[in-house]
């Protein structure tokens, strides 16, 4: 994953402290500039943060030191703004990541916008030889319900012919951009009669799989919110492996507002009026009609997903 130099500069950042005034987190600080391997070649490093449970907790109470009242207390106020979705206090918390993932999972990571990214540039530098290839279970069919998700897995043969499918392009892509640049794997000039292709226009042969690096650095409040979407069932399995992986880093570093998280936003569900109204008539003993709720086929769906003991009452 890293070659002696790199291994090297991490051992030595890790290696390094520095006396500070700064509030920090002792579990966090164990995991800091640690690569967490993901998806064979891919990794997530926590490289830096700010603040952390008290700082939400100081930035709430607006206090002056690092906190007045006892870790039930602080909890309570944690849960109460993760609850009522009081979200600047959770934007006075912030954590810079550096992660290496496939170009098609990065595509995915930088829909969320708020954010500050950096990202490795193939128009000044060349690309590395690595590539993202599934796991021969994770090849699957096209969901017949989910037009953006995947079914069943592909019997082992068909999904063998795939990861071969999809080896051979990389390859041939890969070759074809060192072909344009006139350089062999190790940079060296090929031909010094041949034309070198600017980097920028050979970057276009290479396939979406292909490795990338960049800086994520964000406020905790974003940070939850793509957890929130990412580290969940619905989610592209490959982001959604990254996102399990932050998710570990955040409950070693926000272990209050990692709880009140799970409690109230990932594990939790919303409702509409419509389907609130429905439920309460189940409680109350009475039939639901489904024509007059105002609930459309995919909420009665997920109604009853949530809640399968109701589905007799709505008529299913």
């Amino acid at each position: 994953m890293f070659s002696t130099d790199q291994k090297s500069e991490i051992d030595a950042a890790r290696a390094d402290w520095a006396q500070t005034r700064r509030t920090v987190v002792p579990a966090v600080e164990e995991a800091l500039y640690e690569p967490q391997p993901v998806l064979g070649t891919g990794f997530v490093r926590l490289v830096d943060y700010m603040g952390g449970d008290e700082a939400i907790v100081q930035g709430a109470r607006v206090s002056y030191g690092r906190g007045t009242r006892s870790t039930s207390d602080d909890r309570g106020l944690i849960r109460y703004l993760m609850r009522h979705r009081h979200t600047s206090p959770f934007e006075l918390a912030v954590a810079k990541f550096h992660v290496r993932a496939p170009i098609f999972v990065t595509r995915q990571w930088f829909r969320h916008r708020t954010a500050s990214i950096n990202e490795y540039s193939a128009r000044y530098s060349v690309l590395e030889k690595e590539f993202y290839f599934p796991r021969p279970e994770d090849i699957a069919h096209q969901s017949a319900s989910n037009k953006q998700g995947r079914g069943d897995s592909l019997p082992p043969d068909a999904a063998q012919h795939v990861l071969d499918l999809l080896r051979e392009d990389a390859t041939r892509c890969y070759d074809h951009y060192l072909e344009m640049l006139n350089q062999d794997e190790e940079g060296n000039v090929v031909d010094p009669d041949r034309p070198v292709v600017a980097r920028e226009l050979a970057r276009m042969t290479l396939p979406v799989n292909v490795m990338t690096q960049f800086y994520w650095q964000l406020n905790l409040w974003n940070l939850l919110h793509f957890l929130r979407l990412r580290a969940d069932a619905h989610a592209q399995y490959e982001i959604r492996a990254y996102a399990d992986t932050i998710l570990n880093l955040v409950e070693r570093w926000v272990p209050l507002t990692y709880e009140a998280f799970r409690d109230y936003m990932q594990e939790a569900a919303l409702l509409s009026g419509p389907a609130l109204r429905a439920l309460r008539d189940v409680l109350a003993g009475r039939e639901v009609d489904l024509q007059a709720s105002g609930l459309s086929k995919r909420e009665v769906t997920d109604l009853i997903g949530l809640l399968p003991e109701i589905a007799p009452r709505l008529g299913r």
